[in-house]
């Protein structure tokens, strides 16, 4: 189906389990164990299929998003 069209539709794109890892570099199976152990991203089960929204994706990988090296009082990294 056309992006376009679901943006006119007022839906957002989803990925499949192997588009979600082959963008994250991993093999499906590290999304499912990730998932399993509570640790993955919010996905909508359709039929026996998995599918991730974009958004979802980008929630989950923001979460782990590590902070910056702390800086002491003079502004040098420790």
């Amino acid at each position: 189906m056309d992006t376009e069209k679901l943006f006119g539709l007022g839906l957002e794109p989803v990925l499949t389990t192997s588009e979600l890892a082959e963008y994250l570099g991993l093999q499906p199976q590290a999304i499912y164990d990730m998932r399993t152990d509570g640790r993955g991203p919010s996905g909508i089960r359709v039929g026996r299929e998995i599918r991730y929204r974009i958004s979802d994706i980008r929630q989950w990988l923001d979460g782990l998003h590590e902070p910056e090296a702390a800086l002491d009082r003079q502004g040098a990294e420790r």
